[in-house]
């Protein structure tokens, strides 16, 4: 076999392993970085509110979620709650509410609402947000 034949194997072995490193780690790895870079921001943020650095950012009105579809869903273990898929609602609006929960980080464990808010949110997953009622109690000032 002459050279000229491994150059261009080896030609074709380096755009394979681009095209796999683009197409398979690469995606994985920057989503990885963006939620790396988000907990950090969050942690941040949350950290200066506790040390009275800054004050806690004033939550956004809750028909910034409201104008949103959801279905109603029931879990063992949390009850009663509803879903919005990304699918089946409108772009911008789904965009801004789901911005707003992942910047704050909100999860069930840390769902996101204000004073007055009706319902808890959170995310979980890719393409939808998660919404619960408050308690009675928690609606309340």
């Amino acid at each position: 076999m002459d050279e000229e034949y491994f150059k261009l194997v080896r030609q074709i072995a380096k755009e394979t392993v681009y095209e796999v490193l683009e197409q398979e780690l690469y995606d994985g790895l920057f989503s990885l970085v963006d939620a790396l870079e988000g907990g950090i921001a969050s942690f941040k943020q949350h950290f200066a509110v506790k040390k009275g650095v800054l004050p806690a950012p004033a939550a956004v009105r809750e028909e910034t979620f409201a104008c949103l579809k959801f279905e109603p869903m029931k879990g063992a273990k949390i009850g009663d709650y509803e879903v919005a898929y990304k699918e089946q609602n409108a772009e911008a609006q789904w965009m801004h509410a789901y911005n707003i929960l992942k910047q704050t980080n909100a999860t069930i464990g840390n769902r996101y609402h204000g004073e007055g808010y009706q319902y808890a949110y959170w995310l979980y997953g890719e393409g939808r947000i998660y919404r619960q009622r408050l308690s009675q109690q928690k609606q309340q000032p």
